[in-house]
């Protein structure tokens, strides 16, 4: 039993420490999605050197201690992301009608033939905007039966698990589909004019993920999302970013995006709302986003039912309260942040001036 419990120790330190290293291969970069479940079973390893090995034995309380120290470690990613921490976007409980916007972002798994269950619970919501990712030509011709209600439309079918499509029924100005990394890797960006006349710079974004089967490091997931946050630092007018990043909130990059492009998460204080996989409840971690300026205060935040995907869309209101701003804190990057951005962007040869500007 001692020696089984020593490897043990040695695996889960080796998955806790390994995200540590700056290497962007898949097999590192995706230990950065499991903390929450690395952290369970370090809770199983410490019950389980009570119970079963005791302390008399200096392995084990060397165990222990690493035990202890790792789970520690692990907690300190992920306890932002639990209602134990104070909430980084203020709530807003009654907000005007005309000065809010509400987002469905929903990644439909292209072979998923559930569209009449998504479709129903938009019909249900009645969200100001849907974004699809993977959608191709099939999702198309379903969702286009929105268009009635959702007049303003941006549509990428593709093929590759990397379709795109937006239907809104708030006005569109400026809106573009680019591929700001890789050729067939579609985002969407555009302004969006509230009920109210107040406008919302909006970028949808879909990078690839680090995986076998897709790209084998995180390089062009990372310099996706950091050459958008690099173009959002400077800019005050009301931003919202949303899609699924293929990045967990906690991870080193999304953290460096959000303190650079120096948006909210409103998960922090409130929850992980865990979108992937909808299939295994016990692995599960958040890869479908939504960050915002602190032009913005949180109505409403909430996982739509399974309709087939192996992911859960994302339901978020958002009330436009400019007057709260500094009420709410913007984060800010750390050197060592700004450097890592500039390196990812400039390793993958793009520019922020490359990313549109709706309404500039």
């Amino acid at each position: 039993m001692l020696i089984f419990f020593i490897v043990l120790t040695a695996l889960l330190a080796l998955f806790t420490l390994l995200p540590l290293a700056r290497i962007d291969a898949w097999p590192v970069r995706v230990l950065d999605f499991p903390r929450l479940q690395i952290a369970g079973l370090w809770v199983i390893e410490i019950i389980g050197l009570f119970i079963f090995v005791g302390f008399e034995a200096p392995a084990a309380l060397t165990m222990l201690a690493i035990a202890f120290a790792c789970l520690a470690y692990q907690l300190w990613w992920i306890l932002p992301y639990t209602p134990l921490y104070q909430c980084e976007v203020k709530g807003c409980k009654q907000p005007g009608s005309e000065r809010t916007i509400s987002i469905v972002t929903a990644n439909v798994l292209t072979p998923n033939r559930g569209a009449d269950k998504l479709l129903r619970q938009i019909r249900q919501l009645k969200p100001d905007i849907l974004v699809t990712l993977e959608s191709d030509q099939w999702w198309q011709e379903k969702l286009d039966v929105l268009q009635d209600d959702y007049p303003h439309t941006l549509k990428c079918p593709l093929d590759n698990l990397y379709g795109m499509h937006l239907y809104s029924q708030l006005p569109l100005q400026d809106a573009s589909i680019n591929f700001l990394v890789e050729d067939d890797k579609p985002s969407m960006h555009a302004e969006v004019e509230l009920r109210s006349g107040d406008k919302v710079r909006c970028h949808f974004l879909h990078p690839a993920p680090p995986s076998p089967t897709e790209n084998s490091e995180s390089s062009e997931r990372d310099a996706e999302l950091l050459v958008v946050a690099r173009s959002l630092k400077s800019v005050t007018d009301p931003v919202i970013v949303t899609g699924d990043l293929n990045d967990v909130a906690w991870s080193r990059t999304t953290k460096a995006f959000r303190r650079i492009s120096r948006l909210l998460d409103p998960r922090i204080g409130r929850g992980m709302f865990n979108t992937f996989h909808a299939e295994y409840r016990l692995l599960r971690w958040p890869l479908d986003h939504v960050f915002h300026s602190d032009h913005f205060t949180l109505v409403d935040m909430h996982r739509l039912q399974p309709f087939g995907s192996d992911h859960f869309a994302l339901y978020t209101q958002l009330a436009f309260t400019p007057r709260q701003q500094n009420q709410q804190d913007k984060p800010e990057p750390s050197t060592d942040e700004q450097q890592f951005a500039e390196e990812k962007v400039a390793d993958q040869g793009v520019n922020k001036q490359e990313v549109p500007k709706p309404g500039q």
